[in-house]
């Protein structure tokens, strides 16, 4: 049986989070462990869905997919949480839940400029704000509260995407979860 984890990478939108979880996921997978990746799109989509985008609604969102990876993670699996997560207390919540159960959490800051990201864009947020079609842009007119002291930091403009998840995965061999 696989040890269980959860990974929550935190950054802003763009950041990279997303495509530096399915690219370690794809690694452990080939390792043979059991690998889901919680993407809050797809989060939002189906569970969160009629939640809008205030501070108590992201909060519950937040909330709601920390379960999810606790669960999955107490059972085994590695829970790989690409969101943005931009409270601090709701990480800290997230974290804590964890810590109750004995279940391994390793939170990852993908610090991502805004100015990098604005210039990815992957979904076109950044453009449709600057055009004046969206408000409440995390990181842009809506907060992101930076982690004080994640497991590990991403500086993903400065190196690749498989190097990001290199270094995520000796994270995790290092506490002995990989």
């Amino acid at each position: 049986m696989t040890t269980g984890a959860t990974v929550w990478l935190t950054g802003l939108p763009s950041a990279g989070k997303t495509t530096i979880a399915r690219e370690l996921a794809d690694r452990l997978r080939a390792e043979g462990h059991l690998v889901e990746v919680l993407d809050g799109d797809e989060i939002r989509e189906f569970i969160s869905a009629g939640l809008g985008f205030s501070r108590e609604d992201r909060h519950v969102n937040v909330q709601r997919i920390g379960f999810l990876a606790e669960l999955l993670a107490r059972n085994g699996v590695k829970a790989l949480v690409p969101v943005i997560a931009p409270y601090a207390d709701s990480r800290t919540a997230v974290r804590e839940r964890h810590e109750k159960s004995g279940t391994a959490y390793l939170e990852v800051y993908v610090a991502t400029p805004v100015e990098v990201c604005s210039v990815r864009d992957v979904k076109g947020l950044y453009a449709k704000q600057a055009a004046g079609e969206l408000s409440g842009l995390t990181g842009v007119d809506d907060p992101y509260e930076t982690p004080e002291a994640p497991d590990l930091r991403i500086e993903s403009q400065d190196q690749t995407v498989q190097e990001s998840a290199a270094s995520l995965y000796a994270l995790l061999s290092e506490r002995g979860l990989a």
